[in-house]
């Protein structure tokens, strides 16, 4: 039942969905910075040095996914208002502006 769910959705979004390089090299970064540590004084240590870590990996994140802008617009088609999706275009026609809000598609 839960793959016939699976070829449901589009194949860009398919692709996402199997597409786990991203998540995995995600993962071996914060355990690089997480495994030098011996014991955390308690969670909130923990979390407050994930967090910092992932702020590091997202400088790193520069390489766009192929076929985003087709993946974003059938994510939205599907998905509806649950995805905040922004066309507005930044005046050098690169990166949508954050913050706008659209209701195109």
């Amino acid at each position: 039942e839960e793959l016939s769910q699976y070829f449901e959705y589009t194949e860009p979004i398919r692709k996402i969905i199997y597409t786990t390089n991203a998540v995995e090299g995600f993962h071996r970064q914060v355990r690089k910075v997480t495994k030098t540590k011996g014991a955390f004084t308690n969670d909130m240590a923990l979390l407050k040095l994930v967090y910092l870590a992932t702020k590091n990996i997202e400088k790193k994140w520069t390489s766009p996914l192929q076929n985003w802008s087709l993946t974003i617009q059938q994510l939205y088609i599907k998905f509806g208002n649950r995805i905040p999706l922004d066309l507005a275009a930044s005046p050098s026609g690169g990166t949508p502006r954050r913050g706008e809000q659209s209701d195109r598609v």
